[in-house]
């Protein structure tokens, strides 16, 4: 059998997100038809990893301008296409929607966020642990992850 090329070696990998799909850095993102992204929902199966910056659709750029005052006005800050995203070991920082403690496994919550795994997780929901040595202490907190 001939070589096989490596594709990716430790990544990240850049994706496209799917159409009316904002990502946000800090935030789960899964797979979607047509090899496109979107936010993770809870307990997905499908995580791909954690998005490192922003990113929209393509499709849902504004290019034209609006007219105010008579004037023509074009929002000069074009959010990108694309996006980066970590996973495989990386340690980055995650949006989590629960306190969660140093060590604990995790899995997706609503809105691309993480929560502890519990007691008995379903294995093909876990995300990743918690890596933050003082734990995480709540909703809405940004707090270092360990991707699977």
């Amino acid at each position: 059998m001939p070589g096989t090329p490596q594709v990716t070696k430790t990544g990240p990998r850049t994706y496209t997100p799917a159409d009316n799909e904002l990502i946000v850095g800090g935030h789960l993102v899964e797979a979607r038809a047509g090899g496109r992204i979107g936010v993770a929902a809870a307990a997905s199966t499908k995580v791909l990893g954690v998005a490192i910056g922003d990113a929209s659709a393509p499709e849902d750029q504004v290019l034209t301008p609006t007219t105010i005052g008579g004037r023509p006005v074009l929002n000069a800050v074009v959010p990108a296409t694309e996006v980066a995203v970590v996973y495989g070991g990386v340690e980055t920082a995650v949006e989590y929607a629960a306190a969660a403690a140093f060590g604990d496994l995790l899995v997706a919550a609503s809105n691309g966020r993480v929560t502890p795994a519990g007691a008995t997780p379903d294995a093909r929901t876990i995300v990743g642990r918690c890596t933050a040595p003082a734990g995480v202490s709540g909703a809405g907190v940004y707090g270092l992850t360990r991707v699977s």
